[in-house]
């Protein structure tokens, strides 16, 4: 075989191994663009977290003539023993599931009620949004001022009745949490009650039709069809929910700081009074670590049922 064939045969080869022309450059260029919107993720979110964890394997406290020393594993070994920490988890496991269920229950339901033609349901759909679009800070001091024990609507409204003389909401041991709840469920339904809507209105209206004249009811056009449909939504919406709300901090620094006692104290606020309030920057990082730990634990939850999910269908 001359060398000319062996050419010619290798030459095709090695242009089909590196591609089409110009893909390197296509290549380079989508990493150009992409790249203003990967910086600030990089430098606002992977940094500070990188930079967070190596804190937590040190002692470092406020003051600037102090000198930090790399100290292990040893803020980890105290958060096992430290059970104001482990409090403020339970606390926040109860916050986190407290809100979450009822927000998405109820969510469901309105949902299912603005996707019907209703009048003015323009009106309805714009006033159902309006919690979504307050900041946390207004709704918390609007929610305040609701509970306020000697002015507020809702002792007003209790006196009004005979109900009572009304109470302090947010400073009483036993209402204080199932309050702060109720505030939670009332601010993030809204973003849940749009998701899900969007999903009611991406499943096809002929299904609806032909599970009516098979003599179907509401409940079984609901299993049947609408479930099925926004199921993928539901449990998207749902898991991204519980996280954010374990992770809340500003609606319940607003409302309670975490009191009273500790009774609201979710572990955000444990992180944040041991960093700003003690100076114990270490130790805060530390239990900051526990919760990004806790956190990738229910993703990676959630996407080994979505990849399983995907490779049944």
């Amino acid at each position: 075989m001359t060398s000319a064939s062996v050419k010619g045969r290798s030459g095709p080869r090695r242009a089909q191994e590196k591609g089409p022309p110009g893909a390197a450059a296509r290549d380079r260029a989508a990493w150009f663009l992409v790249l203003p919107a990967l910086l600030p993720i990089l430098i606002l979110s992977v940094g500070p977290l990188l930079y967070g964890i190596a804190l937590a394997f040190t002692d470092a406290q406020s003051g600037r003539t102090r000198s930090t020393q790399w100290i292990g594993t040893l803020n980890f070994q105290d958060l096992l023993h430290d059970t104001l920490f482990w409090d403020s988890f339970r606390i926040g496991l109860i916050w986190a599931f407290g809100v979450t269920v009822p927000q998405f229950l109820l969510a469901l339901g309105l949902a299912l009620l603005l996707n019907q033609k209703l009048r003015m349901r323009w009106l309805a759909r714009a006033l159902a949004i309006i919690p979504w679009a307050m900041p946390e800070v207004v709704v918390g001091i609007m929610w305040r001022l609701v509970y306020n024990p000697d002015a507020g609507i809702l002792n007003e409204t209790i006196r009004d009745l005979g109900l009572g003389g009304g109470r302090d909401w947010l400073t009483g041991l036993a209402t204080a949490l199932p309050a702060v709840i109720l505030v939670g469920i009332w601010a993030g339904m809204p973003q849940t009650t749009v998701a899900l809507l969007a999903g009611l209105q991406n499943t096809p209206h002929e299904l609806h039709e032909a599970a009516a004249l098979d003599g179907a009811g509401a409940w079984r056009r609901f299993r049947t069809v609408t479930w099925p449909a926004i199921k993928p939504i539901a449990l998207a919406i749902t898991a991204l929910n519980f996280i954010w709300n374990f992770n809340s901090f500003a609606l319940v620094y607003v409302l309670t700081s975490g009191g009273p006692g500790g009774r609201t104290r979710l572990p955000m606020l444990f992180a944040y009074e041991e960093a700003f309030r003690y100076g114990q920057f270490g130790y805060a990082a530390a239990m900051g670590c526990v919760m990004v730990a806790v956190i990738s634990v229910i993703l990676a939850c959630y996407l080994v049922g979505r990849i399983k999910r995907g490779e049944e269908r």
